[in-house]
């Protein structure tokens, strides 16, 4: 008899992202700049910038440019 180890599904990056990160997100991926992003969700810009800096933490990414790939990646 022969086991096999596996690694357990990673949870999908959109799912470990919560609802207002996942939508500062399109904003930015959809070429929003940190300020655009912040009037359309009715936030200060340093609350976007708080967002941004815990998905980079959470997705394990360093820049603006690869968390716009995911999120087209996504669907997003």
């Amino acid at each position: 008899m022969s086991l096999t180890l596996t690694a357990p599904l990673a949870e999908a990056p959109s799912t470990a992202l919560a609802p207002r990160e996942q939508e500062a997100l399109r904003h930015i991926a959809s070429g929003c700049t940190y300020l655009q992003t912040a009037r359309l969700m009715g936030l200060s810009k340093h609350t976007v910038d708080a967002y941004l800096r815990r998905i980079r933490a959470k997705l394990g990414i360093n820049t603006t440019a690869e968390m716009t790939r995911l999120a087209i990646a996504l669907g997003m």
